[in-house]
């Protein structure tokens, strides 16, 4: 007898393509959820705050629920194997959820996102039980970079300037470099995949907008030239801008 709950037809409706992300936004009884096509089913995520609907401890997300003990019990608290466990569900959750913003094109939430894996990143790189676990987190944090520079400049396309979309770009690939250089990769950093990627839609953006260097480009150049009357009259220019570009 086949049970009601079956979803092969919801399945054979959608067609899962090897080297794609299927993604889509479906509205259910009372509001949105995020709908992902996996090799052998659909994954279901919530549209706010942890992915799988769960509160742990009450908490919105984990890394609430890590902030309120690591507070409760003080300085000398440290992540336990059972913490590690949940916090690399969470890593997992908010990836897909990342990655399913960026397909829908709903780049603020990518932003919202990435912001959160971050930050989960750097309490754990402060309380890791051990550096090899927490190592195993901080290898991607180019990756989370690199896909919320790629959304903030997206964003800022639509929204304001593609001046400002290359500058948000060139925030991004400062933001990557620092993890190189705290890490001392930095050796690697010019030949990164992500980096060149990023490099290319800056590039793109230039020529498809007919832009040459931006402001703070050319405030950098000058600088770098000890022009500095040049670089106090940029500096006012900047200053004086009714679109400054801001930290991501």
């Amino acid at each position: 007898m086949t049970d009601s709950r079956d979803i092969a037809q919801l399945l054979e409706d959608w067609e899962f393509e090897p080297g794609t992300i299927g993604v889509r936004l479906v509205s259910l009884a009372n509001r949105d959820m995020i709908q992902m096509r996996v090799e052998m089913g659909v994954l279901q995520m919530e549209t706010t705050d942890r992915p799988d609907g769960s509160r742990p401890g009450g908490m919105a997300t984990y890394l609430d629920f890590l902030i309120a003990e690591r507070i409760n019990c003080g300085e000398d608290w440290r992540l336990a194997v059972e913490h590690c466990i949940e916090i690399d569900r969470e890593f997992m959750q908010f990836y897909q959820r990342r990655i399913s913003w960026l397909q829908l094109k709903e780049y603020a939430n990518v932003v919202r996102d990435a912001n959160h894996t971050l930050a989960l990143m750097d309490f754990c790189e402060e309380y890791s039980p051990d550096e090899s676990w927490g190592m195993s987190h901080e290898q991607y944090r180019p990756l989370v970079l690199f896909h919320r520079t790629q959304a903030d400049a997206l964003q800022a396309l639509q929204v304001t300037t593609p001046e400002n979309a290359i500058e948000r770009i060139n925030i991004g690939l400062h933001c990557i470099q620092v993890v190189f250089e705290q890490h001392e990769i930095v050796e690697h950093f010019e030949d990164d995949e992500l980096v060149n990627q990023l490099r290319a839609t800056r590039e793109s953006l230039r020529a498809e907008y007919e832009i040459g260097m931006t402001l703070n480009e050319q405030l950098e150049q000058a600088i770098h030239d000890e022009q500095y009357e040049l670089a106090a009259e940029l500096r006012d220019q900047i200053s004086t801008s009714s679109n400054p570009p801001t930290s991501i």
